[in-house]
């Protein structure tokens, strides 16, 4: 943006003095961009939930057939309860809050 606004200037200078004439205050009086109030996160969540969906399904899918090898079959139903809780609270959106103010108003807490 400053190198944009210093060639901008110099362009102007030379075209509009005729020659290379252009002044240095042509370059100061130049407007500078508002400064950001921070980082943008606007998408953050939905690019966190599609890149590690994937990752999450191969892990519980090879975690899972492992256990059906083995013959472990207690826990190969008590590690698909657990990734199908884990799913639920990662891939739902707004679960914790629903769920949270559910109990709250189950409790009688406003």
């Amino acid at each position: 943006m400053i190198v944009k606004t210093m060639v901008d200037g110099f362009i102007d200078g030379i075209v509009g003095s005729g020659g290379f004439g252009g002044s240095v205050h042509d370059l100061a009086a130049a407007p500078s961009p508002e400064p950001t109030t921070g980082i943008n996160t606007a998408g953050l969540a939905d690019f966190l939930r599609t890149f590690f969906a994937p990752l999450f399904l191969a892990v519980v899918s090879v975690v899972a057939i492992f256990f059906l090898f083995t013959r472990e079959i207690t826990r190969f139903v008590q590690f698909i309860i657990l990734a199908i809780a884990i799913g639920v609270i990662f891939y739902v959106p707004n679960i914790i809050e629903v769920t949270a103010k559910a109990i709250a108003g189950a409790l009688g807490i406003k």
